[in-house]
């Protein structure tokens, strides 16, 4: 246990404030239970989805403007593909959106590597084409989701031997979001292409002296984020039944999440447990100003107040970290 808190001081900071924040939840609303927190948990998914493809990039030491567009696409086109279509024809369809979101996210990180144009122009170019490209699909929400993928995040995870109690504050939307975050990114962190992330984004002259194939790496790390924006526009159309083709609040949650979850905007330092564990933080935040009855366009102002703050403490970190003389 100590060894963790050394380890992973901020994560185990973070799930202190997690857990103060519950307890701040309870008082305001005695009887928030556990089938508030899986309402919680289904409104935290895309918000994962996304800060977990942010976080690749970051970590690679570049940003993705197109996070939350790459999810409209995403979402659209799977709620268009099936809608009126069987319930087995889904099994066709998440493994194409999730390629898809694969090949839209290597495209960005080729751009990148191919025309030397800086990350932030490029992502913010690819911004507009899948917006533009995401109405083209859908002019106006609509779709349809197959009902086997609307039962997979509602209701709660069996354990044998686990008592109904504890079951309850299982719910399977956090399953969901364990299972398809562990798959990719447990293998991933201790891997080479793992570890060469790592490099190029903490010196990427040196990685490349080093051996390391810094443009194959910054192209799968931006594949990797287009993987998990498609998991993320999956889960959109999962959790409302349809495809919304105009791009949600996700990517300014997405820098702030990752700033919050410790990972350094320069890039080389970090995981993927503080960034999730700050979206539920930063989604907690939000429900118990509604529990407040705080109206609903001050809960915007001091939202987006907070994630702000987030992204230009981490901007100042970063800068402040960087070697006498270093370009900014």
């Amino acid at each position: 246990m100590m060894r963790f808190l050394r380890r992973q001081g901020w994560v185990a900071g973070l799930l202190a404030l997690l857990f103060f924040l519950f307890v701040v939840t309870k008082l305001i609303q005695p009887g928030y239970g556990s089938g508030d927190f899986g309402s919680l948990a289904r409104a935290v998914l895309p918000y994962a989805f996304a800060v977990a493809a942010q976080t690749v990039v970051v970590i690679a030491g570049g940003i993705d403007l197109s996070v939350a567009a790459m999810m409209a696409l995403t979402s659209v086109t799977a709620a268009s593909m099936m809608n009126g279509a069987s319930e087995e024809y889904a099994y066709f369809v998440v493994p194409f959106v999730l390629a898809m979101g694969l090949a839209l996210g290597a495209l960005n990180g080729l751009l990148i590597v191919v025309t030397r144009v800086p990350d932030i122009v490029v992502t913010l170019a690819t911004l507009f084409v899948l917006q533009g490209a995401a109405l083209l699909v859908l002019e106006a929400p609509g779709g349809a989701a197959a009902e086997w993928l609307k039962a997979s995040i509602v209701g709660t995870m069996p354990i044998p031997g686990l008592p109904d109690w504890a079951q309850a504050w299982v719910p399977k939307a956090l399953v969901l979001l364990a299972v398809c975050l562990g798959i990719v990114w447990i293998p991933l962190r201790r891997s080479r292409l793992g570890l060469s992330i790592y490099a190029i984004g903490s010196d990427e002259l040196a990685a490349f002296r080093s051996g390391v194939p810094v443009a194959r790496t910054r192209i799968v790390a931006y594949a990797l984020s287009g993987l998990f924006a498609a998991l993320g526009g999956l889960s959109l159309t999962i959790s409302t039944g349809i495809g919304a083709p105009i791009p949600g609040p996700y990517l300014l949650a997405s820098v702030a999440a990752v700033v919050l979850g410790g990972v350094a905007l320069g890039g080389g330092k970090g995981g993927l447990l503080g960034p999730i564990i700050a979206v539920f933080v930063l989604r907690l935040v939000r429900t118990d100003l509604t529990l407040l009855a705080i109206d609903p366009n001050v809960t915007a102002i001091i939202e987006g107040a907070i994630m702000v703050a987030v992204v230009m403490f981490g901007a100042f970190i970063t800068i402040r970290g960087r070697p006498a003389g270093a370009t900014p």
